[in-house]
C-alpha cells in the first residue's frame, strides 16, 4: 500500500538580531506583519501534525500561522534537533568583529563552509546529520500525515539535502527566506514507513522558498 508523507517546511519570522552571529541562541522574531503570514497560511493543510525546534522563535512563527490560517494550534511536538546550525563561540559576535578576533578560522569557513566547524560549534555537514535523525523519526511516528515543521533556514536547506541526497556543498545553494514555505512528499511502497531515510527513498520536492508575500 503506497503511503504519502507530506511535508511543509516553513522558517520562522525576521530576527531583530542587530546584525550579530546567533545561531541556536534563543531570540525573539518580529511576527507583527500580518503580510508575512497570509499567502502562505492559505496553502496550509487543517489536520496536520506541527512541528517545532525548540528555540522560541519558531513556536512564535507557528502561533502566528495558525492565526492566520484561522487554525487552533495544538501544542506542537517540539524536537531541539531541528535547531538552527550552531555557531559556538562566534555566536553574539558580528561579523566584523569575529572577522578581527579570528581571521584564519573566519576566512576557511568560507572556503569550506560546509565542512568548517566553527570553535565550539558544529558544521553544516553535523546539521544534515541531526536533521536526517529527526526526519527519521517524524517519519516512523507520523507516516502518512501532514506534517508543518516550523524551523529555521539552515535546518531546511539540510531537510532539502536529506531528500535529494545532496552533499552539504550543493544543500547550501538554497535560498530559504524568513516565512517562506518549502514542500516536500515522502513515498513509501509498504505499509510500515522505512527505518532509514536514505537517497534510494522516492521523494518529490513540489516547492522552495515560496514567497510569503507578492
Amino acid at each position: 500500500m503506497n503511503k504519502t508523507t507530506h511535508w511543509w517546511w516553513i522558517r520562522h519570522a525576521p530576527v531583530d538580531s542587530g546584525g550579530i552571529i546567533y545561531g541556536d541562541n534563543d531570540v525573539d522574531c518580529d511576527c507583527s506583519d500580518p503580510r508575512l503570514f497570509r499567502q502562505v497560511a492559505e496553502r496550509l493543510p487543517r489536520d496536520a501534525v506541527w512541528v517545532t525546534s525548540h528555540l522560541r522563535r519558531t513556536r512564535q512563527t507557528a502561533e502566528a500561522f495558525a492565526s492566520h490560517a484561522g487554525l487552533e494550534l495544538a501544542e506542537p511536538h517540539v524536537d531541539p534537533r531541528l535547531a538552527e546550525q550552531g555557531f559556538g563561540d562566534w555566536q553574539g559576535l558580528t561579523h566584523d568583529q569575529l572577522r578581527q578576533r579570528d581571521e584564519f578560522d573566519w576566512h576557511r569557513f568560507w572556503i569550506t563552509p560546509a565542512r568548517t566547524r566553527p570553535p565550539g560549534g558544529e558544521s553544516f555537514a553535523d546539521l544534515m546529520e541531526r536533521v536526517r535523525y529527526a526526519m527519521n523519526d517524524l517519519l516512523q511516528e507520523h507516516a502518512g500525515k501532514d506534517i508543518i515543521c516550523v524551523a529555521h533556514g539552515g535546518t531546511i536547506r539540510a531537510a532539502l539535502g536529506v531528500a535529494l541526497g545532496l552533499e552539504p556543498e550543493r544543500a547550501l545553494r538554497f535560498a530559504v527566506d524568513n516565512c517562506s514555505l518549502t514542500r516536500m512528499d515522502h513515498f513509501s511502497d509498504t505499509a510500515e514507513p522505512p527505518h532509514d531515510i536514505s537517497a534510494e527513498d522516492s521523494w518529490r520536492v513540489s516547492l522552495v522558498n515560496f514567497p510569503p508575500q507578492s
